[in-house]
C-alpha cells in the first residue's frame, strides 16, 4: 500500500519509515527538502500543501506533532500544531480517498492517574496545553472516520524510549554514564513506558486490524517500573556496579521545591524542580490491556534489551 508518514525524520516516524520502507511505497511529509527522495514538502498549517502530500496515498501515519508536554513560551502552539494541524490533515486524507488514518497521541490526553494503574476509560480531563491538544485532536480522528468512511485508531503513547531518543529516560542514561546523577531511592513510584520498536508494531497493527477502526488504545509494556528499577537497569547495562547508596526522597522533594523558588527569582526553569523530582519519585502507570485483549498485542522488548540501545 501507498502510505504517508508524518514526523517522518523524527524518533518514532523515522523507525516506521525503516519498517515500512522494506516492504510498501512510503512517502515523508517533511516541512522542507531534505534527504529523503520521496518526500512531500507541507506543513501541518498549510491546507494546501497537505492535500497534495495526500493524493495517491492509502494509509496515513501521524507521527508529527509538538511533543514539548510540560512549557512552551508559545502557550497556544500546542492546539495550533496538536489539535489544528492534525484536523487539517484529516481533511486533506479524507478529501484524497485515504483510507487508514493512524494517529500518535499520548497518555497526557488523559486525566493525571495519581498512584493508580489506569486504561482508557479513567475519568477526567488532561491538565497540560498539550495533553487537551492531544484529546481535541483525537476527538477530530474518531469524527474524520464517520465523516469520510476512513478506517481509524488513536494510539496513546506511554513514555517512548530507544536508540535515538531524546526524553526523559535518555536523560537519566546520559547523566549515569557521566557519573553525575545520583541513586534514586525506592519509593515504590510505577512508571509505564513503551520502546520505539514496539510502538512501530502496534502502528503497523492497528493500520490493518479490522477490529482497530475507531478504537483508541493505550500502547505501553505490560510491566510498570520504579525510577530506581530504572536506575538499576541503566547501570547493569553500562557495567557499573550496583549503587551502595540512595538520595532520599525527602531530599530529592526538598531540592525541587528549592529549585522551583530559585527558578522564579531567576526568571527561568532550573535543571531540579518540582516538577523533575514528581517524574523521578512519583507515579504514571497505564494499563494496555485493551489493545493485548482486542489486537493481540504485547511489548515484546524489556527494560534491559531496551535500555541496552
Amino acid at each position: 500500500m501507498a502510505a504517508l508518514v508524518t514526523g517522518a525524520s523524527g524518533f518514532v516516524g523515522g523507525r516506521l519509515m525503516a519498517a515500512l520502507g522494506r516492504e510498501e511505497d512510503v512517502r515523508a511529509l517533511l516541512r522542507r527538502p531534505g534527504a529523503m527522495p520521496s518526500a512531500a514538502v507541507g506543513d501541518l498549517l498549510d491546507p494546501a500543501s497537505l492535500r497534495a502530500a495526500c493524493e495517491g496515498i492509502e494509509s496515513v501515519f501521524h507521527c508529527a506533532g509538538y511533543a514539548h508536554v510540560f512549557s512552551s513560551s508559545d502557550p497556544d502552539i500546542h492546539w495550533r500544531i496538536n489539535y489544528e494541524g492534525t484536523r487539517n490533515l484529516l481533511v486533506a486524507a479524507g478529501e484524497a480517498g485515504v483510507r487508514r488514518f493512524v494517529f500518535l497521541s499520548s497518555v497526557k490526553a488523559m486525566a493525571e492517574p495519581g498512584d493508580a494503574c489506569v486504561d482508557e476509560d479513567w475519568p477526567g480531563e488532561p491538565v497540560t496545553p498539550y495533553g487537551r491538544a492531544k484529546r481535541a485532536a483525537e476527538e477530530a480522528v474518531l469524527d474524520a472516520s464517520a465523516k469520510y468512511g476512513m478506517h481509524v485508531a488513536n494510539l496513546r503513547l506511554a513514555m517512548v524510549y530507544g536508540r535515538g531518543g531524546r526524553g526523559n529516560l535518555e536523560r537519566m542514561a546520559r547523566g549515569i554514564r557521566a557519573g553525575w546523577f545520583p541513586p534514586l531511592p525506592e519509593t515504590g513510584n510505577r512508571r509505564s513506558l513503551v520502546h520505539v520498536d514496539d510502538v512501530v508494531a502496534a502502528m503497523r497493527l492497528v493500520a490493518q486490524a479490522p477490529a482497530a477502526n475507531g478504537r483508541t488504545y493505550i500502547v505501553a509494556d505490560p510491566k510498570a517500573y520504579s525510577g530506581r528499577e530504572i536506575y538499576d537497569a541503566i547501570r547493569r547495562v553500562l557495567g557499573k556496579p550496583p549503587a551502595r547508596w540512595r538520595v532520599p526522597a525527602a531530599l530529592l522533594r526538598s531540592g525541587g521545591w528549592l529549585g522551583d523558588g530559585l527558578g522564579k527569582l531567576a526568571g527561568r526553569t532550573l535543571p531540579l524542580n518540582s516538577e523533575v523530582t514528581e517524574r523521578l519519585l512519583g507515579s504514571a502507570c497505564y494499563s494496555p490491556a485493551r489493545i493485548e485483549r482486542e489486537l493481540g498485542w504485547r511489548a515484546g522488548i524489556g527494560l534491559d534489551e531496551g535500555v541496552r540501545e
